[in-house]
């Protein structure tokens, strides 16, 4: 195993008396890189409203379907998933949490303290004594010893991951758990500090991987009340919660009942918020936005459209080529096929001119590699590599061709065509046929009618230089099980990024999650590059080498034309009822839906 310099001095300077290090001691906090913004006698966020009323019901919606309630494994469509992810309420906590206004900061929650050394090779958590599940039974280390071998087992691959980074646990007092690494992971202790922690005494780990409509025991503010399978869940605040007093939690968790129901397609949810049967839209479509919030609750002032500015990078949404499969698994065509989006159309067109380019998965962020030259740091990262990165993207980062946005720009079609021309690619009799005389074809997926617009105009665009594209639309579920299976050519998908991208990137990108379903490694990457580049962000220890760590891997992803950027917006948008009331400060994460509350007027 390759140590660096610094590891190898001090371990020398340690073993001849010369130099000792500092001897590790609990904290209330633990941030990535840097300290925590918060002291250890902190009373609340800076982004809740701590004298927030408690009471009423939330309404939200959310479009397709469920038929599990378990979010931690392959099998199934969990709904729960939504609520923990897209919403944040979660019914199981975890050892700590999350602050939405610091980059990577944890803070008390099952665990009241936590330790690690400098190198990060062990952590340790001591549980807060009062800790109880929704039964009444205490949490102990046993249950997330229990907890990080049954997800390593049974659960996603993203928990098979983070548990074979393990060398062994071991309990440490009444309440601690020690939790050592086989080799030192600067971002492990927090991956581990945000594990939920599942009952041991009511889980059945032989049938732990089967879907399930049945309610789980867990630790959260809420208890899971009602499911209604593929239609709604209901969740009931649990008055005995153990941790509704603690400093992490004061201003959370203020609704006595939370219900999510599912609908068809957006058009259907945005129907029933208008009618009140939802009390929160997260909006997503620009024409909506624009035209369409002219009703009379809007005009009389029942309902508030708001903005929320973020401090978020732009993350990645875009067409995703399989690459497991031809014609996808040619670098030269995916190029070309990259630079034949014509997103001046579509901006103009399909999004009331709303949205920005996405040229970086970090965008609108000091991430980015966009704009900037690759700086030395970088370029020493990407030496051993020759070739992962273009010289363009190495220049100035990935520059998108422009086209004039009337649908009929000859020299953007052009510049296109000469990308499939060098990847061995001829028009004849209107086919765009490859080196063997096979036309060149493929289909895109999508979920229900998400994304069909933006689909159809890029299959037009294609069409021009005879590339034959199919748009099929299929279910949620079939969806779901495809993507699971990496049975497509194209989908639409969505790359969230955060200001401390880490070891989720191994999912997304790393050559290990290529061939294990389930993964979330949807086009297929298996680059020495890529693997480098993560390793390299994972043990950045200050801001600097971190920020050049993550850029050179940007450029990498840029470079490997894996996806098709479309398009981010820096702002947030949201509509409420006026009875839905939120506090005043934003934090750099965007709005924070668990601290909103119910007011009547």
């Amino acid at each position: 195993m390759r140590r660096s310099l610094s590891a190898v001095l001090a371990g020398f300077l340690c073993l001849a008396g010369i130099w000792q290090p500092a001897a590790a001691e609990p904290k209330h906090a633990l941030a990535m890189h840097g300290e925590p913004a918060l002291s250890v006698d902190f009373k609340h966020f800076p982004y809740v409203n701590p004298d927030a009323p408690k009471g009423g019901r939330i309404e939200y919606a959310w479009t397709g379907t469920f038929d599990s309630i378990n979010p931690f494994i392959v099998q199934g469509n969990a709904a729960r998933g939504s609520l923990d992810l897209i919403f944040g309420y979660n019914l199981f906590d975890s050892l700590m949490m999350r602050s939405s206004d610091e980059p990577f900061t944890l803070y008390p929650l099952l665990a009241k303290t936590v330790e690690t050394d400098e190198e990060r090779s062990f952590v340790e958590f001591i549980l807060d004594e009062r800790a109880r599940f929704s039964d009444g039974q205490p949490v102990t280390p046993e249950d997330v010893i229990f907890t990080i071998e049954l997800l390593r087992d049974k659960g996603l691959p993203r928990y098979g991951v983070t548990a074979r980074k393990i060398d062994r646990m071991e309990k440490v007092g009444e309440h601690g758990l020690r939790i050592t690494f086989k080799q030192p992971d600067r971002e492990l202790p927090l991956i581990l500090g945000l594990m939920p922690v599942l009952p041991k005494h009511a889980i059945d780990a032989d049938r732990f991987d089967k879907s399930t409509l049945k309610p789980m025991i867990g630790s959260g503010p809420y208890k899971l009340e009602t499911v209604r399978p593929g239609d709604s869940i209901t969740l009931r605040r649990n008055p005995d919660y153990w941790a509704k007093d603690i400093p992490s939690k004061i201003g959370f968790d203020n609704y006595d009942e939370i219900r999510l129901t599912y609908f068809r397609d957006e058009n259907a949810m945005f129907e029933a918020f208008k009618k009140g049967l939802v009390d929160v839209l997260i909006e997503g479509n620009s024409g909506r936005w624009k035209n369409n919030y002219d009703f009379a609750a809007v005009t009389r002032g029942d309902i508030v459209k708001e903005t929320f500015d973020t401090k978020l990078p732009s993350g990645m949404l875009g067409f995703v080529m399989n690459t497991r499969r031809a014609p996808f698994d040619d670098h030269g065509l995916r190029e070309a096929l990259v630079s034949l989006f014509d997103f001046e159309w579509v901006n103009r067109n399909l999004l009331s001119g709303a949205y920005t380019r996405t040229k970086s998965f970090w965008d609108n962020s000091e991430l980015s590699s966009h704009g900037r030259p690759a700086s030395e740091a970088e370029r020493a990262l990407l030496a051993p590599f020759p070739g992962a990165v273009s010289p363009e993207v190495l220049a100035k980062g990935w520059q998108p061709p422009v086209s004039d946005g009337s649908g009929r720009d000859r020299n953007f079609l052009r510049t296109g065509f000469d990308k499939l021309r060098a990847a061995g690619y001829a028009i004849e009799d209107g086919r765009l046929l490859d080196r063997d005389g096979k036309p060149l074809s493929f289909e895109i997926m999508l979920k229900g009618q998400d994304g069909q617009q933006v689909a159809m105009a890029w299959q037009q665009t294609l069409g021009r230089l005879g590339i034959a594209v199919t748009i099929r639309s299929v279910d949620a579920a079939q969806y779901q099980r495809r993507i699971t299976d990496y049975d497509f050519d194209v989908v639409v998908y969505a790359y969230t990024s955060s200001l401390s991208p880490g070891v989720e990137q191994v999912a997304r990108w790393g050559s290990a999650a290529r061939e294990q379903p389930g993964t979330y490694n949807i086009a297929g990457v298996a680059s020495p590059a890529v693997d480098a580049m993560i390793d390299t962000l994972l043990k950045a220890r200050d801001r600097e080498s971190f920020i050049a760590a993550v850029r050179a891997y940007d450029r990498v992803l840029m470079s490997g034309a894996y996806v098709v950027p479309f398009y981010y917006s820096p702002v947030q948008w949201l509509a409420r009822w006026k009875h839905v009331k939120h506090p005043a400060t934003t934090p750099i994460y965007g709005y924070q839906l668990p601290t909103w509350w119910r007011e009547e007027n």
